[in-house]
């Protein structure tokens, strides 16, 4: 277990290729995010010279990400960061990072936690076909702007649409009844 906690150690070789040392493997940068997605830490370091490379590579896992479409850094933020180097604001940047970092780890966890827990709602007799009425009709008055999730969500286009068109066609039905 302790062994856990020890930073997996990625050496560069001259070839610039990297190298795990726990599995005695080369690895990509797509590897070493998926570690870091884990939750394992990481510690890149130059074979040569032993010089700590893990915020470089760190950096260019980022910007790989950002590059495809995979953007979590708007533009301005981006813009601020570039800024931070050049003003006296930068000695103050990576504390707040970091705390703004934190704070949005811990927000994530105490919400999958409450998320987790068994409402009420939920152990109501046919509550998963209520939700996916709900989810039908959102998507219908949405015009499929709205993706669907759930039970709604593994049948064809079609058969919702058709679904739809009948629960409408009933509760015109309904209406037209209760006008009478």
């Amino acid at each position: 277990m302790a062994e856990t906690t020890k930073p997996l150690l990625i050496k560069r070789y001259a070839s610039r290729r990297l190298y795990n040392t726990e599995t005695s493997d080369y690895v990509t940068l797509e590897d070493i995010a998926g570690f870091i997605r884990a939750g394992r830490e990481v510690q890149i370091v130059d074979l040569k010279s032993g010089d700590d490379l893990t915020r470089q590579y760190l950096l260019q896992i980022i910007a790989e990400h950002e590059s495809r479409g995979e953007s979590v850094l708007p533009v301005d933020v981006l813009t601020d960061l570039v800024r931070s180097y050049t003003s006296q604001a930068s000695s103050v940047v990576p504390q707040f990072l970091a705390a703004s970092f934190e704070m949005l780890r811990d927000g994530q966890s105490k919400m999958m936690e409450n998320m987790t827990k068994v409402s009420p709602m939920a152990q109501m007799p046919g509550f998963d076909a209520m939700r996916a009425q709900q989810q039908a009709f959102f998507k219908a008055m949405s015009g499929g702007m709205m993706g669907a999730t759930g039970p709604a969500s593994e049948k064809s286009s079609d058969d919702n649409l058709d679904d739809i068109k009948k629960q409408l066609a009933e509760l015109q039905s309904k209406l037209s009844k209760m006008g009478k």
